[in-house]
């Protein structure tokens, strides 16, 4: 893969098409997510999770910039895992972040090598593995949160999925505690982003990062008729799209529904893992 040496003010003009062209749809989003979850704290150490794609590295930039405006003193390590990568794709990595002036931490794993021959649900088993690696390392490091870059797009397809393939209702939420290791927590300031915005971003920049570096892209897939390789994600992605075209606020609806859940109208729930019923006061006058 051959990649053009830029110059050196490359990474300075990326940060200004954040500042100027882009503080609206991209920068004020992440810090209106940031107050809004109370996602930051005074004195937190964020380990910033980068796959090298264009969320996670407009994460790290995003970051940059917020620490630029030094409103309250917290500190970031960006954290790159290569589970098993190409070559290329390492390379790719290393050679955007290096343009881009992000400092990024390496560290090696073989989760591809572990979960390539799981035939059942091996995709959720690879993102599980990667948070508790990410996790670990990030602990190592001293941090106390890792950040993801889920945007708002990847919230309202989850909220989908989870009901139409799942038979459930939830979301994806704008933190979580760690279970496995005490003390962490689990950070996504991208939350209110539109991926749309994300792509403005990139392509106006000139921008090229990782697609798809997973093995199992092919054997996750759903081939249609006609040969066409997608995902249960693009799937969801592609109705929403299709519901726009006549309700132009239906991602807006999506994304607030989990908000305004009317417990009264619910036949049951779950909290901490136990199920209620609405039967269970139903009689109670």
């Amino acid at each position: 893969m051959q990649m053009e040496k830029r110059s050196g003010t490359y990474a300075q003009k990326v940060e200004e098409s954040i500042r100027k062209k882009f503080h609206r749809q991209l920068f004020s989003k992440f810090a209106k997510a940031i107050n809004t979850y109370q996602l930051l704290r005074e004195g937190d150490h964020v380990a910033v999770c980068i796959s090298g794609g264009k969320d996670s590295i407009l994460m790290a930039k995003l970051f940059q910039e917020l620490r630029r405006h030094d409103k309250f003193p917290f500190s970031l390590t960006f954290l790159v895992m290569d589970p098993g990568y190409s070559e290329e794709n390492r390379k790719m990595i290393e050679y955007n972040t290096a343009q881009l002036e992000i400092p990024v931490t390496i560290f090696d794993s073989d989760i591809f090598g572990a979960v390539y021959t799981i035939e059942k649900s091996p995709c959720y088993l690879c993102a599980r593995m990667r948070r508790g690696y990410l996790y670990s390392k990030a602990k190592e490091l001293g941090c106390n949160k890792i950040a993801l870059g889920h945007h708002f797009d990847d919230v309202i397809e989850t909220i989908l999925m989870g009901m139409l393939y799942g038979g459930q209702m939830q979301t994806m939420m704008p933190k979580l505690h760690s279970t496995n290791f005490e003390g962490m927590e689990l950070i996504r300031p991208m939350y209110l982003i539109r991926e749309e915005d994300i792509l403005h971003w990139r392509d106006y920049n000139g921008l090229r990062f990782l697609q798809c570096a997973c093995r199992f892209t092919e054997k996750c897939a759903v081939h249609d008729e006609e040969g066409r390789v997608y995902s249960k994600r693009v799937e969801i992605k592609q109705l929403i799209a299709r519901l726009k075209e006549n309700n132009p606020s239906v991602e807006a609806n999506i994304f607030r529904s989990p908000e305004n859940v009317n417990l009264s109208t619910v036949i049951a729930y779950k909290k901490d893992g136990i199920r209620h019923s609405f039967l269970d006061d139903y009689d109670i006058i």
